[in-house]
């Protein structure tokens, strides 16, 4: 396990550099700004960039963790597809080549005369990225790989990193949107439970440096397995009376219930990911989701360092639903291996029912209460 953290942190900080890399490069990103005004977005290049700034992303972990750890071969899943159609109709599938030539040439097929970019991204692709982290040198663990999957969610909340505002002003730290809510999130799962056990949050524009104007970034992590909990973070100091964050589309049926618990103290942000990192640093003590609008990719890496924080991820509608029947033990938490029956597409691995995400089980416990 070791080993492996240090593979999933140095792969989350490429990815990381890669994300940071398309809005700080020119050429990369004028094809982010042709997305984002969406007048000309098929017509100045081939394919949609968003997209392909995710599967590159993606790919690259996918490469990266695959060649250190052969095992995990096939056991790697992604939010996208690495398919492309471009002008010409060819299927391109985006992948990692041997030489930083092959893959250019390989984007250049899919970004069409955007050739700058393609050697940029290219470059990017094959950087060694080597975190010097000793406590995650130190980390020593007796789960093989071989036993584990791994849920990847490239960018998570694509559409502000797109949108790019630098803007967005925090209110008690927690920011509604923008840059800082787009995050790497890389998450493994032991195959036979589904439960989550090791998990890196990367957050690839933490804040600009005052002096070069370029972003700077930071990950957490925290692995939970068996009886060991380990983690870069300290688990939060509990409130009296919870915060509690949520997205911006929830329900009023949802805010009226929670409003009496936390008076003032509701709060509102963009990606599940970045709320669930708002729990994970106490800026919130809960995250509550009713809707099942996120997957596997978005909970599984959020989930593990809760896990080794002391807290978790349960199913929303699992937990109101034994809390009905009298049931006051653990409420159901999230597992990862299992697609939901019935469901077609990215919707086999929806988190449906909804979630809640805490550190403290009083703060959990308060939430189910209220709702």
């Amino acid at each position: 396990m070791a080993g492996l953290l240090g593979a999933v942190v140095g792969a989350s900080e490429k990815a990381a550099h890669i994300a940071r890399l398309c809005r700080q490069e020119q050429p990369l990103f004028q094809l982010l700004v042709a997305e984002k005004t969406g007048s000309d977005r098929n017509q100045r290049f081939l394919q949609d960039f968003k997209t392909l700034a995710d599967v590159l992303i993606q790919e690259v972990i996918k490469h990266d963790l695959g060649e250190e750890f052969p095992e995990l071969r096939g056991h790697i899943h992604g939010e996208e597809s690495n398919e492309f159609s471009n002008g010409q109709g060819d299927t391109v599938t985006v992948r990692v080549c041997a030489t930083p030539g092959d893959t250019a040439a390989l984007l250049l097929s899919v970004l069409g005369p955007e050739q700058a970019a393609a050697e940029l991204l290219a470059a990017a692709v094959h950087r060694d990225v080597t975190p010097g982290d000793a406590k995650v040198a130190g980390v020593d663990l007796g789960v093989p790989p071989r036993d584990l999957a791994i849920w990847i969610d490239p960018i998570d909340s694509t559409n502000e990193y797109i949108g790019g505002r630098e803007d967005a002003a925090p209110l008690d730290g927690i920011a509604p949107g923008g840059l800082r809510s787009a995050l790497v999130l890389i998450g493994a799962y032991d195959r036979r439970t589904g439960c989550p056990v090791l998990g890196v949050i990367n957050e690839p524009f933490f804040r600009r440096d005052p002096q070069t104007r370029r972003w700077q970034g930071r990950y957490h992590w925290g692995v939970a397995y068996g009886d060991t909990r380990l983690s870069s973070l300290s688990p939060p100091s509990p409130r009296p009376a919870p915060c509690v964050v949520l997205s911006r589309a929830e329900g009023a049926a949802v805010r009226g219930a929670l409003q009496p618990l936390c008076g003032d103290r509701l709060r509102f942000a963009a990606g599940a990911g970045y709320k669930m990192l708002c729990v994970i640093l106490g800026l919130a003590d809960a995250y509550v989701l009713s809707e099942g609008s996120t997957f596997a990719w978005d909970a599984c890496a959020p989930h593990a360092i809760l896990r080794a924080l002391g807290g978790g991820v349960v199913a929303l509608e699992g937990a109101l639903r034994a809390r009905r029947r009298g049931d006051a033990g653990p409420p159901p938490e999230l597992v990862y291996n299992r697609p939901l029956e019935g469901a077609a597409g990215t919707q086999r691995w929806a988190n449906r029912g909804g979630l809640v995400a805490y550190v403290h089980p009083q703060h959990l416990e308060a939430v189910l209460a209220a709702l």
